[in-house]
């Protein structure tokens, strides 16, 4: 099996960002409608189910990558077990082992990528015995690497929250569209938004403009592709996550000039409209209406529902419109099928 390393980079960068959705969706889509529903046995269920679904995401990750590279059964079986060793999201706690989140997906991504051109070297050179000896060696060799490397990839998360936590000593306003651009960026970027929000305790206006300049992101993006994307793929930009679109803005840079835009724009808007938001909801945006649903029950002041509609739909759509005429349908800058999805 010949594959060309760039084929490897954009299965990595596709698997994954179809994985994040997958993993994600049913807790963005349950999680705020159970806080209104009573505790029962069947909300406790639904509530255990959805919270396990988001830490089997270096499994999907593993399985949504090596079906992407077309590899066997056993290839992608080996890939998955390093790839949950490289996660970090199972901590030994005495004679059992904690799972906390989704993983560190940085060294996620890394590891299938190392994962996937080990199980395709094995697969030429240990012929008969791959079936003893594969998944043994990926285990050993990927995963005890991803252990190496898990460091620094916390390290370059650090490193980021640190310059965000930066930006919240600005004045409001420029709070607000330099947190929107960021987020915007954050948010289809290897980088997890929730998780620099979380680290730094990112809360009141900087939360509030994190999250419209990431509904911003998902309008545009989801606007600018859904000539050729399936309506079911755009719906998912807001409803599951714009991270969708990773790899197709890692491979065409240029795309992120409109989100940074929109997002800036939404940003500002959200600040001037005095939202605010939780460390929680910072990186969430439109998804499972957690943005929108935490700045109703946070933000303070007159016609609050006319202000978040205003911040989170009103203004990110018209943003996300103006995005398209100007890059998509005037200056030709952007092509419809620079973000056609690979579902």
């Amino acid at each position: 099996m010949k594959v060309k390393l760039k084929e490897l980079a954009m299965a990595t960068l596709n698997g994954n960002a179809i994985a994040i959705v997958i993993a994600l969706i049913p807790s963005v889509l349950l999680s705020q409608l159970l806080h209104f529903c009573p505790v029962n046995p069947v909300t406790t269920s639904i509530s255990y189910m959805i919270t396990l679904a988001q830490t089997a995401f270096p499994f999907i990750a593993a399985f949504a990558v090596g079906m992407i590279l077309r590899l066997s059964t056993l290839q992608v079986g080996s890939m998955a077990l390093a790839t949950f060793v490289a996660a970090g999201n199972a901590s030994p706690q005495k004679a059992a082992f904690l799972l906390n989140g989704s993983g560190i997906i940085l060294n996620i991504m890394l590891t299938t990528f190392t994962a996937s051109i080990l199980v395709i070297l094995l697969d030429r050179f240990l012929g008969q015995f791959k079936i003893i000896l594969e998944s043994l060696l990926v285990l050993l060799i990927a995963g005890g690497l991803s252990l190496f490397t898990k460091p620094v990839m916390v390290a370059i998360q650090t490193a980021i929250g640190q310059v965000v936590q930066a930006a919240t000593t600005m004045s409001p306003l420029l709070i607000g569209v330099v947190l929107g651009m960021i987020f915007g960026v954050l948010i289809v970027s290897p980088i997890s938004s929730v998780a620099i929000a979380m680290a730094i305790s990112l809360s009141g206006i900087g939360s509030g403009a994190a999250n419209a300049g990431i509904v911003a992101c998902s309008f545009t993006l989801a606007w600018m592709g859904a000539t050729v994307n399936p309506l079911g793929g755009t719906l998912a930009h807001f409803f599951g996550s714009p991270k969708i679109q990773m790899a197709n803005i890692l491979e065409r840079p240029r795309l992120f000039v409109p989100v940074i835009i929109a997002s800036g724009v939404a940003g500002l808007a959200a600040a001037l409209l005095r939202m605010t938001g939780t460390p929680f909801s910072a990186g969430f945006g439109f998804a499972g209406l957690i943005g929108p649903l935490t700045a109703y029950q946070h933000s303070a002041g007159d016609l609050l529902l006319l202000r978040v509609t205003l911040a989170f739909v009103v203004v990110p759509v018209v943003s996300a419109w103006l995005m398209n005429l100007i890059f998509v349908k005037h200056a030709s800058f952007i092509q419809p099928t620079d973000l056609k999805l690979s579902l």
